[in-house]
């Protein structure tokens, strides 16, 4: 029989997972590769990129890429079909700090989460291609009982120039650029050209290991994050922060996301710039 002092333990420890994100394995996602001029478009799809937190519903809770539970409340999740969708988290353009908070909160606050919308862009566990599977999905959803669980709109691609016209169109609305998908492909969980993204810029992410001072206008705050790119290579990230980013830095052990145009011929980014904080991905 357990002692006083065990059962303490087992109470506070208890307590604690109660209070803090519950991690599982990071879901087996496809991850995009950078659209290029020149690949062949005759076999992809193309919807909008959202700029929201991926979700991954298994047939019985929501998880973010890097694996926390999303706790969503009961009545978000309750109508979902028992069947594993990969989507976006999204609450609508230029949203983005909004749904991220809404989603790492441990506390689901219904008002935040009225906004929410889950963008449903492929089933990882149907079988066939991705053609076959986005029938399916049409088939799926929309649910009447839960209009904010969405197919996304899929229209096959023609030529790089519409891509181009209608990736500006996105833009100008305040989107964030397409995802293009082969129609043959199946779904794999790594990042491969079956899967695209097209934006106005390039951009990875990388993760904090180290705040630089800053010096002149910047002394006495932090001048540049040392960040460490997913192959082990390092660079410092000095642009893209306001004052208040500057004065209150990405922890150290969090993951950023960075703009930047072209690589050096060492592979590292050039003119890299600052865009936010990866909340979805695991420290």
């Amino acid at each position: 029989m357990p002692d006083r002092r065990s059962l303490l333990l087992t109470g506070l420890l208890a307590w604690a997972g109660c209070a803090s994100p519950v991690f599982a394995a990071a879901p087996a996602l496809m991850l995009a590769e950078v659209y290029r001029q020149g690949i062949a478009l005759d076999d992809y799809w193309v919807s909008e990129k959202y700029d929201g937190l991926r979700g991954y519903w298994d047939g019985r809770q929501l998880w973010t890429r890097g694996g926390e539970r999303v706790m969503a409340p009961a009545w978000f999740t309750a109508p979902l079909p028992a069947v594993p969708m990969d989507g976006e988290l999204w609450a609508g353009r230029g949203r983005f700090e909004f749904a991220t908070s809404t989603v790492r909160s441990q506390v689901p606050l219904d008002a935040a989460w009225r906004e929410m919308r889950f963008m449903v862009f492929d089933l990882p566990a149907e079988p066939g291609d991705f053609t076959t599977r986005l029938a399916a999905l049409r088939r799926l959803l929309p649910l009447p009982a839960a209009p904010w669980v969405l197919p996304v709109a899929q229209q096959r691609a023609t030529t790089h120039a519409a891509l181009l016209a209608q990736m500006k169109e996105v833009v100008k609305m305040g989107g964030e650029g397409l995802v293009l998908h082969r129609g043959a492909s199946l779904y794999r969980a790594e990042r491969n050209q079956d899967l695209l993204k097209l934006k106005p810029y390039e951009d990875a992410d990388a993760r904090v290991v180290a705040h630089l001072p800053g010096k002149g206008r910047h002394e006495g705050r932090m001048g540049a994050l040392m960040v460490e790119m997913p192959d082990g290579r390092r660079f410092k990230l000095g642009g893209g922060f306001s004052d208040a980013q500057r004065d209150d830095p990405p922890a150290v052990g969090s993951w950023v996301s960075y703009r930047f145009n072209g690589t050096t011929a060492k592979g590292l980014p050039r003119f890299a710039r600052f865009l936010r904080v990866r909340g979805d991905l695991r420290p």
